[in-house]
């Protein structure tokens, strides 16, 4: 009798956005379908997948970081693989062999299906690099493995047909392509069958959707799919990231207002207030057009919560310049922001404006000014909700306080509260306490159960 032969263990490590995290589920799926299973760590892995991101330097720091890392652990585990996917390989692929000479696969974006394949014929053939220009499957066609059982991440669109200054997406992502409405609404019907009840729709540039389908006179808009989605039985909760200011159609607002299953919070970037710095971005808005689109969204959603995205310290940035970003964000009032200083990516027009970078210690006194006037609004907006009943999303234990559960209200902010419920669990829970970025609240009663629980896999985002 033959002996059974264990099977081999992947771990993914994931940098960046919410693509990239999609990018590792779908990763996940593909090593799963051929036969892995998931590993609790790095150290118990016999498969070590990094996805990058190469937006922003210092994901490149961080991952060189853990690749240095690992290094230690192969020399003493030949037989271990490591594979890079994702942007950074993508944009850096001779850099990273370069540098890391013990990784065994190279991938690039437009490649996911094809990892199980590459890592087999690198067992055979040693290093094996393959970048594809082209997509070769879209994501979403994948087998994937999520995280959470009661909410998934789907893929309405990849690349970018825009052309922002400090942006290195499209070249790593390639081209804007629209994935077909009927085949986004056939996976999220599939999804609420396995008992998802949250999606939030990816894209480079969600609100642009449609715009590369149809042909004669129709062709889907953004604001068709959120009515379309919203008509799926049993998605209780429809999220989408991220859309562009110049492309925020009344139509795609109107959506918003009037599907039950849109959830009020748009994440609107901002990128700079000052019109100047817009220009050379090519962001293609004002600051005024901005605030009029947001005014808009506003009034016709009922407590909308608004982020968004701002880069501090942007090649040629003033202090009057800054002077107009601090002056939208006091007017937009917003619940979050992500902020970010100016980082040049190789291949972008903005990071040959060498002339015009702006110090490192003004950008660290700018980027303090713009937190501490966020943090006010941030800390009113949850005040404001003290005493109100919440619906939350629960996700599972809070990483705060391990004996409290933590949960997403409808505007996506997070909420402690002590109960005993599953992730996937629908509860109200009356707020008690208010931080700028996070709240407290008192059970009211559980509203509805999990439909169905899934095991964590080893996915680490960091």
């Amino acid at each position: 009798m033959s002996e059974s032969v264990e099977p081999r263990r992947y771990f993914i490590r994931t940098y960046g956005c919410q693509m990239n995290e999609h990018d590792s589920e779908r990763l996940a799926g593909a090593l799963a379908e051929d036969g892995m299973v998931a590993a609790d760590s790095v150290e118990d892995a016999d498969v070590v997948v990094f996805n990058t991101c190469c937006i922003r330097e210092n994901a490149d720091n961080r991952f060189y970081g853990q690749l240095g890392r690992i290094k230690a652990l192969k020399e003493t585990r030949p037989d271990l693989q490591i594979a890079v996917g994702g942007c950074l390989a993508q944009k850096d692929r001779e850099l990273i062999i370069e540098r890391a000479g013990h990784v065994d696969v190279v991938f690039g974006t437009h490649n996911l299906s094809r990892a199980p394949e590459l890592l087999a014929r690198s067992r055979q053939e040693g290093q094996v690099v393959e970048i594809l220009e082209e997509l070769d499957a879209y994501p979403s066609a994948l087998p994937a493995k999520r995280e959470l059982a009661h909410s998934a991440w789907v893929t309405i669109q990849i690349g970018c047909d825009n052309a922002c200054a400090f942006c290195i997406v499209p070249s790593v992502r390639g081209k804007e392509v629209s994935r077909r409405m009927g085949d986004i609404i056939h996976e999220v019907e599939d999804l609420a069958r396995e008992g998802v009840v949250e999606v939030t729709l990816l894209g480079q540039n969600v609100n642009s959707y449609g715009r590369d389908l149809g042909a004669g006179q129709y062709r889907p808009q953004f604001a068709d799919l959120l009515r379309a989605i919203d008509a799926v039985p049993g998605i209780e909760r429809i999220r989408y990231t991220s859309p562009h200011p110049k492309d925020l159609r009344p139509e795609t607002i109107a959506a918003m207002a009037e599907c039950a299953t849109v959830m009020p919070h748009l994440h609107l970037p901002l990128q700079s207030g000052s019109d100047k710095v817009l220009a050379r971005m090519h962001r293609g808005y004002t600051a005024e057009r901005y605030l009029d689109r947001l005014a808009a969204a506003r009034a016709a959603v009922p407590d909308l919560a608004v982020t968004t995205d701002i880069i501090v310290g942007f090649p040629g940035e003033t202090e009057e310049d800054f002077e107009h970003t601090l002056r939208v964000a006091e007017l937009a009032q917003y619940d979050s922001t992500y902020t970010f200083v100016f980082s040049p990516r190789p291949g972008t027009e903005a990071a040959k404006m060498t002339e015009d970078f702006v110090s490192e210690e003004i950008c660290t006194s700018r980027i303090g000014r713009l937190k501490e006037l966020v943090d006010e609004s941030a800390l009113a907006s949850n005040q404001a909700r003290v005493g109100r009943t919440e619906t939350l999303l629960i996700e599972g234990p809070s990483k705060r306080d391990p004996s409290m559960l933590a949960g997403r209200t409808e505007q996506n902010k997070l909420c402690h509260v002590r109960a005993d419920a599953k992730a996937g669990t629908l509860l109200s829970a009356k707020v008690t306490y208010a931080a700028p970025y996070w709240m407290s609240g008192e059970l009211v009663e559980v509203l509805r159960e999990p439909r169905r629980a899934k095991t964590r896999i080893a996915v680490d985002v960091v």
